[in-house]
């Protein structure tokens, strides 16, 4: 065998994650290890491990402009799963020590943006339901992209006039809508404003053709156009 073969441990440590994880990821068949004939220890191929840990921000936006698969390891087909890898990310932020002032902060913070997705587009997948999810501890960010309907289409069942994207992404972080579906949508993403405000994390956030940045201490939005449109929300938290 010609590829560069990692122990669990090398492997656990090259991925910032447990070596319980990638045990429980070699059963489920997200990443199955290597056996050698006739022994019982895992091994990794180091070419896997660095595709499975490369620029997820690019694999997100790839996957919601285009579509098409993404890793399991990366998709949360529905809400319980997504909650399980929630806890993950939890776990590595825990045993890294990474952020650990406001370790709870960001979970809570992915948490809001995974679960919009799920809330308010269940039933009503344009084409692939779940969300994509994935955190690198080390380099500190996390990604979540859905291809849902997006916050427009969302916010125009109760905002007839709205619109454009920017418009929607402002209201969407701005406005203090009802509790009652579907007008929550949003809500969750004023404490997401206010959490980035306050503390160390910035926010990365697109709809359709919308981007908008929320950084640590600057009280406006900085909303734009962008050249491309993408399907449902994409967004990055930087820690």
């Amino acid at each position: 065998m010609d590829k560069e073969l990692l122990t669990i441990g090398e492997a656990a440590e090259f991925l910032g994650i447990s070596v319980d994880t990638l045990r429980r990821w070699d059963k489920s068949g997200k990443l199955v290890a290597i056996k050698k004939k006739g022994g019982t220890h895992r091994y990794y191929a180091k070419e896997d491990l660095e595709m499975l840990s490369g620029d997820l921000l690019k694999l997100a936006n790839k996957w919601a402009v285009l579509g098409g698969e993404i890793p399991q390891v990366f998709y949360c087909s529905n809400s319980a799963v997504f909650q399980t890898s929630l806890l993950k990310m939890q776990d590595s932020l825990i045993s890294s020590g990474k952020a650990s002032k406001i370790f709870s902060l960001i979970v809570a913070t992915a948490g809001e943006i995974g679960n919009n997705s799920f809330d308010h587009n269940i039933g009503n997948w344009p084409d692939v339901p779940g969300i994509f999810f994935a955190f690198d501890v080390h380099k500190r960010h996390i990604v979540l992209a859905d291809r849902g309907q997006g916050i427009l289409a969302t916010l125009k069942r109760v905002r007839s006039g709205l619109s454009n994207h920017t418009e929607a992404l402002r209201v969407a972080f701005t406005e203090v809508l009802s509790g009652r579906d579907p007008e929550k949508r949003g809500n969750g993403l004023k404490f997401v404003r206010r959490i980035a405000r306050e503390y160390p994390i910035n926010l990365f956030f697109q709809t359709g053709d919308a981007i908008l940045e929320l950084r640590e201490k600057k009280k406006g939005l900085y909303i734009r156009q962008d050249r491309k449109t993408i399907h449902g929300c994409l967004a990055v938290l930087y820690f």
